[in-house]
């Protein structure tokens, strides 16, 4: 048997155990193992299961992770979200779907910081949903708001995802953050304008909240400026050459801490965030290892350049090639964590991008977008089940439709980055 018929055998065997519910990490760590040890040997097999955990728990490029989600937790902890939502009340005040555009920038600006979508659609909703529904709101669209206002998290920088993506291609973890913004900001604008469009044609599922002063609206900016400060500190840092991604999450989450002490968190809360920081880091860091193994499978499997010589048989022209690989990324978002499946997928399917001749930066905006979108996408949208999770009265299909208007509104930001790649690389 051939190395890339293993190859391509071990790789389905790894989604069968995926789809039976074995954790993702194992499920590379062994398919890598068995396809290496096939190929090549049992001995070299057991060499890489020893040294691979150590080469990825060392590696100092990976360091950034576990303060990135330190300052995460620390936000959470910070009792953030509720003031970021009625400071962001306050700011749209009266508008038509005043309360859902706060929404959306509060999940925004939480997002940013927490890095985790899910994360942000469970905190956000449990603050924002019962008060939008309170003034009159209709459930679905309340709720699909803040399912789509949650997946900001995954783009806006400082973003796990967006670093994940880059360690694995050895891109830029600096560049990837710079590309993310704009098409960060986009997103969070299209989707103010996807509710702004769904109320005039829809009056009834918001009603327009109270008017606000302007002293009031000033006061508002009290819960919004520290954390926009945190990540203007970041992102600037960065940006200027200030100082490296490590150093910037670093700093990030000692600002975090600054900030949730000075709003009361106590030591028992701040035992609670190392922890679980502890216990994600560790989570993160498991999948590495398990890509790290799998790759070394990958590698002496030759499935990807079978897959490129395949690709290349067939002419289809770059785009085509690049539509194939989104199918593939919204179908596994809709049921798969967007980390597991970046971890999965893009060891796979880079050669096939690097072929087509796109940008790396550029595709990797584009592959986290789609992810994002099949965050909230039918059947399996993760972050639809955070919100039922949260609230059962709601309908699942009910927080499906509120979602349609933001999904539009993902794909014609998807479509408006592949048309204009300046969007994302301009900045770089």
């Amino acid at each position: 048997m051939s190395a890339s018929v293993i190859g391509l055998i071990c790789i389905l065997v790894m989604l069968v155990c995926v789809g039976l519910s074995m954790p993702i990490a194992l499920a590379m760590a062994l398919t890598g193992f068995i396809g290496f040890a096939a190929i090549v040997a049992f001995d070299p097999a057991m060499t890489i299961l020893g040294s691979g955990p150590f080469e990825t728990m060392s590696n100092y490029s990976f360091s950034p992770i576990p303060m990135f989600i330190l300052m995460g937790v620390f936000a959470s902890k910070s009792r953030m979200s509720k003031e970021l939502f009625d400071g962001a009340r306050k700011l749209f005040g009266a508008w038509p779907g005043g309360m859902a555009l706060a929404g959306v920038l509060s999940c925004g600006i939480f997002s940013a910081i927490s890095g985790s979508s899910m994360a942000t659609a469970a905190s956000m909703s449990r603050v924002a949903l019962p008060e939008m529904t309170k003034n009159g709101y209709k459930k679905s669209f309340a709720a699909g708001t803040l399912a789509a206002g949650g997946t900001l998290g995954i783009m806006i920088p400082p973003s796990v995802a967006l670093l994940l993506y880059a360690l694995i291609t050895e891109q830029s973890v600096g560049d990837m953050f710079i590309a993310g913004f704009l098409p960060g900001m986009l997103g969070l604008l299209l989707y103010c304008v996807a509710i702004a469009v769904t109320v005039m044609l829809k009056p009834d599922l918001a009603k327009p909240g109270e008017s606000t002063s302007f002293m009031e609206k000033l006061a508002g900016l009290k819960g919004i400026l520290p954390f926009t400060g945190i990540f203007a500190l970041i992102i600037g840092g960065i940006y200027g050459g200030f100082f490296t991604p490590t150093e910037a999450a670093s700093i990030g989450a000692f600002g975090t801490l600054i900030i949730a002490l000075a709003r009361g968190m106590n030591f028992e809360e701040f035992k609670q965030a190392v922890q679980e920081s502890l216990y994600m880091s560790a989570m993160i860091f498991f999948m590495l290892i398990g890509a790290e193994i799998f790759g070394y499978f990958l590698s002496v499997s030759r499935i990807s350049f079978t897959l490129v010589e395949f690709v290349d048989s067939l002419h289809m022209s770059p785009y085509m090639v690049l539509f194939a690989i989104l199918i593939l990324f919204v179908l596994l978002g809709c049921v798969m964590d967007s980390l597991a499946m970046l971890l999965l997928t893009v060891p796979v399917v880079y050669p096939l991008v690097e072929a087509a001749g796109f940008d790396p930066i550029w595709f990797g905006i584009v592959a986290v977008i789609t992810v994002e979108l099949g965050l909230i996408t039918p059947p399996v949208g993760m972050n639809v089940f955070v919100i039922k999770s949260v609230a059962p009265d709601i309908k699942i299909t009910d927080i499906f439709k509120g979602v349609l208007p933001f999904v539009v509104s993902d794909i014609v930001r998807l479509g408006l980055i592949i048309a204009f790649p300046a969007i994302a690389v301009g900045l770089l």
